[in-house]
Parts: structure tokens; sequence; C-alpha cells
């Protein structure tokens, strides 16, 4: 099958398209024909080396762990699924990749609803999971008001529009060039950096997205350590602060988030904002972009074709 893969890492043009040998689903597990996927920070971690992750890889090694598209093989013990289903989701993402293919084993996925057009839920999986077990994990109940610290990328807009469809008040910090586009997915902006407290004097829980230090302003701001969950800043546990993993800490995942996100875009509640689309062999320009600083909305997806 046609992938995109690297044997060593480095900088984005060390991506190569080539052929690999196709995968083939196990016991819970499907198979899709790829439509689109995804591309994240970590994929570019991973690529360049600079995550301690980067040694459990085998090279050449396949990036990705979201993807869209069509069922062509199901595994025993899948119900509900068949060949043909258009679906998005995620693979196993212990393997930490795989999904940047012609073909690609999912093991979340739910049905995708025409409401969600092919690049935005190949780019989805992760984000939503992410997204849905934060919010499970910090409890939080309608009528709360959530600030989310860093809500213009991939997960942080997901997180806004899940945690708006269970009824909570969202305040959503980002740089001053994306307040208009925070406020789109209907939190109130504030411009992200320090002082956040002096700009956002009191909220219920609070998500911390970005890494960058904010969490002694977040605890200030909701009054405990305990109503604030990091995602990316692993001076947390130090603060007190829960740092949150997903399966590769071995916690409860937010797969059922999938299905929750198809209905909620069938209703016109939830969209996967797209910064930009590249071809599946131009995936080194998506690397580039992941890596590219200033600021950047939503999610970057490759098209791999019909």
């Amino acid at each position: 099958m046609f992938v995109v893969h690297y044997s060593s890492f480095g900088p984005p043009e060390v991506l190569r398209a080539g052929e690999a040998p196709q995968p083939h689903p196990g016991p819970g597990q499907i198979r899709i024909r790829v439509r689109a996927a995804g591309v994240t920070p970590v994929d570019a971690a991973l690529r360049s080396g600079t995550t301690a992750a980067a040694a459990r890889l085998t090279l050449p090694h396949v990036p990705g762990v979201d993807a869209a598209g069509v069922v062509d093989e199901i595994g025993d013990a899948v119900t509900l699924t068949n060949v043909g289903d258009a679906v998005f989701g995620a693979v196993d993402v212990r393997t930490l990749g795989g999904a940047n293919a012609q073909f690609a084993v999912l093991t979340c996925w739910a049905h995708r609803p025409a409401a969600l057009p092919w690049h935005q839920a190949g780019a989805a999986g992760t984000s939503v999971e992410t997204a849905t077990r934060a919010l499970d994990r910090l409890e939080v109940r309608a009528g709360q008001t959530l600030l989310v610290d860093g809500a213009a990328g991939g997960v942080g807009s997901a997180v806004v529009q899940l945690a708006i469809a269970r009824g909570l008040d969202v305040i959503g910090t980002a740089r001053w060039q994306n307040q208009s586009f925070v406020e789109s997915l209907g939190a109130q902006p504030v411009v992200y950096g320090p002082d956040l407290r002096a700009r956002v004097p009191r909220a219920d829980v609070a998500l911390d997205v970005a890494g960058k230090g904010s969490l002694p302003e977040l605890i200030a701001i909701t009054g405990s350590a305990q109503r604030v969950l990091s995602l990316a800043d692993v001076a947390a546990p130090g603060l007190g602060v829960a740092l949150s993993m997903g399966a590769l800490a071995g916690e409860p995942g937010g797969e059922h988030g999938l299905a929750e996100a198809a209905r909620l875009a069938v209703e016109g509640r939830f969209r996967v904002p797209l910064h930009e689309v590249f071809a599946l062999k131009e995936a080194w320009r998506a690397h580039t972009l992941v890596e590219a600083p200033g600021p950047r909305r939503g999610k970057i997806a490759l098209d791999v074709g019909a």
C-alpha cells in the first residue's frame, strides 16, 4: 500500500512516500481505506526524535494516529459496523502511528455523518477523545464556567464545543490574532499570556491545553489544584495538578466522545476547524507547518484520496 514514512529521525524532509505491507484488523478492530488523516504536534515531535517516546519506534515508521475512511475489513467481535461504512477515529495510539497511509486499522471509531466532511473527520479522532477524556476527568457539570488555556488549537477547539454542548460556560485563551475565532466557537475569548488572573478573576474548573506554565494562575483562578487538569505540562504533579496522558498512561479513554461529536455535527453544533489540508505525498509540508511558530487555528489534515 502507499504510505508516508521515515527511516531516520530529523527535519520534515526525512518523510518519504513509499510502499508498505497492508495491515489487517485484529479482534475489536476495523480496517479502513483512508480518505483523510490528521497531522499533530506529537507526530512531528516523534519524527524529529526530540521526544523520549521516539525511542519506542521501529524504523521505518508510518506517522499519524487520526484517520477517516471507508471500512473494508472487520475484525472478530466487532458489531454495529459493516464493510462499506464511512467512519472516523484513531489507531491504537500506543503504536504511535500508522494512519498516514492508504489503509489503516482503527481501534476506536464512530460513523461519519455527511455533516462532518472527510478532511474534518480525518483530523478529529484523538482531539475529540482527548477533549472528552479531559471533561470527564474534571467531572464538569452544566452551569459551571470552564477556563480553557489554549482554546484555538485542535484539542482546545474540540473542548470548547463539547463543553458548551454539556451546558458549560466557556472562557478560552488564545493569541490576539485568534480572539474572533475562539468567539466563533462559542467561548468568551481572552488574550493568552501572563497575568491571566487579571483577565479571568474566577472560573469553576480549568484545563491547561497549552502547557506554557500557566498552572499557578489556573490554581488561583479556580481556588484549588484539584479543579485544574493539564494535558501538556509535565510540572503539573509537582503542583498538585493531575496530568492526563490517556491510553499511554492506562487512563480511562474518551472514545465515547466520537459518537457524541458526530451527533453534534449533524445538529450543527460541532465542527473540526482546519488550518490547512495537504496531499498525502506532501506530508513534509504539513509537518513543517505544525512546527512553525505563530498562531494556528484548529487542525492540519492530509488528503489521502478516494
